[in-house]
């Protein structure tokens, strides 16, 4: 008995010293997962996209789990706060990340402090795909995309776009908008998808390459004119906005996704059960119809392997686009 207690014991030690994988499992029994709330952390403001597909998927997350999902938004960084946040999280599957490239691919690549965060953050499900929306305030007077350019062209220097922060895919869509059309729009950062649009709107900014849920449903009011998306061809949920192909720029495409990840050394058992949970929530018609109203569509991943596969490969094509950039971190 003496002999048992003192293996106990080392075990223990060794775990907790190290954070192996008896620390998770001591921490964190996953017989009974999950037997209390899962935190969802979004790494911007309420009303931008992340917190949008958040709240459309978490409600039917919560049914799949039989537990609460909480949102929590926590800005900043340009979603890094967020990243590293659920990164230093106890590995036990109640605190997952909703993340975009900008966290996952982006910020590592113009930062590399932020790289071992990213590292440490394990691919879960992939949720969402969609483009980004070329939008502007009716008050500059154009209506598509070679009108923007030619704009930009009569009035150099006096442009601004909106975007979530340095890094963002937003940033990034003005900044490749740049390069490729030969204008110098300059870029404004705010703290979030929400906020950036609204400066759109106040007519402060004058253009945003937003995400579809936070630019939509002020196309649909009038508040602001979309002139296209950031896929090469026209997008089947916003069949009225054209391509970057049709409006002349042929060479522009930026993909834009959501996915699940949670904190190196959760349980993989746990993480199949929250992947098999997001599967269901992302079948649910109210989820698919949400999503679909803003522009958004339901992509899930096949298992969390096939969805680290796919981050491997856009960390690739994001990295490259964030250095051609010259982006600089905040």
């Amino acid at each position: 008995m003496a002999t048992d207690m003192r293996v106990l014991a080392t075990s223990l030690a060794l775990a907790f010293a190290f954070g192996g994988p008896v620390a998770a499992q001591t921490a964190a029994p996953t017989t009974n997962w999950p037997d209390r709330p899962i935190r969802l952390v979004v790494g911007f403001t309420p009303g931008g996209a992340a917190d949008y597909v958040g709240r459309s998927v978490g409600d039917a997350l919560a049914r799949a789990l039989g537990q609460p999902v909480i949102i929590d938004n926590k800005p900043g960084a340009g979603s890094s706060l967020a990243a590293d946040f659920v990164a230093r999280a106890a590995p036990d599957g109640y605190t997952v990340l909703i993340a975009s490239p900008s966290a996952i691919s982006v910020n590592p690549a113009i930062d590399p402090k932020r790289a071992p965060t990213a590292h440490s953050l394990v691919p879960v499900a992939k949720l969402t795909a969609s483009p980004l929306v070329v939008a502007a305030n009716p008050q500059i007077g154009v209506k598509s995309i070679p009108e923007l350019i030619a704009y930009a062209k009569k009035n150099p220097g006096k442009v601004n776009f909106a975007h979530a922060g340095m890094g963002s895919a937003p940033h990034l869509g003005g900044v490749l908008f740049n390069q490729l059309a030969g204008t110098d729009l300059t870029g404004i950062p705010f703290k979030g998808g929400g906020p950036s649009v609204q400066s759109v709107i106040a007519g402060d900014t004058q253009v945003t390459f937003a995400t579809p849920p936070s630019v939509l449903p002020q196309i649909k009011a009038g508040r602001l004119v979309g002139l296209g998306v950031t896929t090469a061809d026209r997008f089947p949920l916003v069949p009225e906005l054209p391509g970057m192909k049709e409006a002349g720029l042929p060479n522009y495409r930026i993909d834009f996704w959501y996915g699940f990840f949670v904190p190196q050394g959760t349980p993989p058992e746990v993480v199949k059960k929250l992947f098999d949970a997001a599967q269901l929530a992302l079948q649910k018609p109210e989820v698919k119809a949400a999503l679909a109203r803003e522009g958004t569509d339901v992509s899930p991943s096949s298992s969390p392997a096939e969805f680290a596969s796919f981050v491997r490969e856009e960390n690739r094509f994001w990295a490259k686009l964030a250095k051609d950039s010259g982006a600089k971190a905040e």
